[in-house]
């Protein structure tokens, strides 16, 4: 992945460096096993215990050779001397490079699972924020009925936290070695053997493998990655949306030197999101690599070894890139409640609809009736004609069915929205203590923007 979107600490795990380090670490743990059934000499695992591997030399050699872990092999050997012939007893390469695998993923996961939380607890803040800033929800992109920006953030941070769910099983799936040899038969490395080199690491051992991990794990885990992203993509395209000029009910920070367009200096466009967006095609391309990887010939082929090189880095890297902007842009996000007010009011209460039917059915009007009513003064309001609440209040109809007063408290959002605490309470979401005055829904006279802060 380039640079510019690989953050210091997911990039180290990613390294060549690191690579060979989790190389180095199987095969020290390998011959420390051995030495403890004394088939490596007490001379030798002392070298071994002070192995390196120079990075150069390595790369000379497989220029050479061909073959990463015959190289890695030679260079390491370099650096033990005649205690090289104790290193990868009875191990095949794969041996060496799933278990290492097996070390970098957990390691990406666990910061992967840090920058998840972390986006999970600004959500969430979010919400509980907007829990009453009163907006319009659309359904097919069309107004639809009242809902609060608070509920739209609470139904993220439901989703995120099922994504952590989804990333500690993959997690686990992947926090495994094998050191079972060429065809997992354990022909030249015993079980007990595999389990405590595995153990050392930190890991699991496969219970059952071939000459590989088997890939289903690889593949849960980079779709559970895609999966994430796929979320972070829903709040951008819904960020994207909501700052549009005809909306503007919230929209990226835009800070101080900010520049949104090369030829046009009016410009705050959606960058951040629209970024999102791309690079989680790139995430889905990468779970779509790792479905295709389960299937090897027989005992393995290294038809998935080349591609995993690449997705697997950048998977890991591009989802610690999102999760740590998406926060970002979540935590410093500009809503509008008075716009959202404005836009809730655009149809002139057609939202309310469904409440007018609903109290003519319950006043015994025949439902089919009292949708037709309904939606003949709802299209011709939108069509240019009558208010819709004047057209109502002056048919018979509707009338002699409610009265005025009750017709003119069905165009209050609040009564609608009178469950949204119940589920924010689900979530664990609802304040301890709320204060009259500020816990109130944002929905009369005009508001000032909120910006949320640093």
């Amino acid at each position: 992945m380039i640079g510019r979107y690989t953050r210091p600490a997911m990039g180290r795990v990613w390294s060549d460096d690191r690579k060979v380090a989790a190389w180095l670490a199987v095969e020290i743990a390998v011959s420390e096993a051995w030495h403890r059934r004394g088939r490596v000499p007490d001379w030798a695992i002392a070298a071994i215990r002070g192995a390196s591997c120079d990075l150069e030399r390595m790369r000379a050699i497989e220029a050479e050779t061909d073959h990463d872990v015959i190289a890695f092999l030679r260079a390491t050997g370099e650096s033990v001397g005649a205690a090289a012939r104790f290193v990868h007893l009875g191990l095949t390469s794969s041996d060496v490079v799933d278990t290492g695998l097996g070390i970098q993923v957990t390691e990406a996961g666990a910061l992967l699972d840090t920058g998840l939380a972390r986006l999970v607890e600004v959500v969430g803040a979010q919400a509980v924020r907007h829990r009453r800033t009163v907006m319009v929800g659309r359904t097919h992109g069309v107004h639809a009925e009242p809902t609060t920006f608070g509920l739209k953030l609470a139904v993220w941070y439901d989703e995120l936290r099922r994504h952590r769910r989804r990333l500690d099983l993959a997690r686990q799936d992947m926090r495994v070695g094998k050191v079972s040899g060429a065809v997992g038969t354990h022909a030249h490395v015993p079980p007990d053997l595999e389990d405590e080199v595995c153990a050392a690491l930190g890991l699991s051992a496969a219970p059952a493998s071939t000459q590989v991990v088997q890939r289903d794990r690889h593949a849960f885990f980079l779709t559970t990655v895609a999966g994430i992203g796929a979320t972070l993509e829903k709040i951008a395209t819904e960020v994207r949306h909501l700052a549009r000029t005809e909306v503007r009910e919230a929209e990226e920070p835009f800070g101080e030197g900010n520049q949104g367009s090369s030829a046009m200096p009016h410009k705050r466009n959606p960058h951040e999101s629209e970024r999102v967006a791309g690079l989680a095609r790139l995430l889905r391309g990468y779970a779509v690599v790792g479905l295709e990887d389960v299937a090897l010939w027989h005992e393995r082929d290294i038809s998935h070894s080349s591609a995993e090189r690449v997705v697997f880095p950048d998977a890991c890297i591009v989802l610690d890139y999102l999760l740590d902007l998406v926060a970002d842009l979540v935590e410093h996000l500009v809503v509008y409640p008075d716009r959202m007010r404005a836009n809730l009011d655009l149809t002139g209460g057609l939202i309310y609809s469904q409440r007018v039917l609903l109290a003519l059915v319950e006043a015994g009007m025949d439902r089919q009736e009292a949708y037709k009513l309904v939606q003949r003064h709802a299209l011709a309001a939108w069509d240019g004609g009558p208010p819709f609440q004047e057209a109502l209040s002056l048919d018979p109809a509707v009338t002699s069915r409610v009265s005025p007063a009750d017709l003119g408290g069905l165009f209050d959002p609040a009564d609608q929205l009178r469950h949204v605490d119940a589920v924010f309470a689900r979530l664990g979401l609802m304040p301890d203590h709320t204060d009259p005055d500020t816990d109130r829904w944002v929905a009369g006279s005009p508001v000032e923007k909120t910006v949320v802060p640093a």
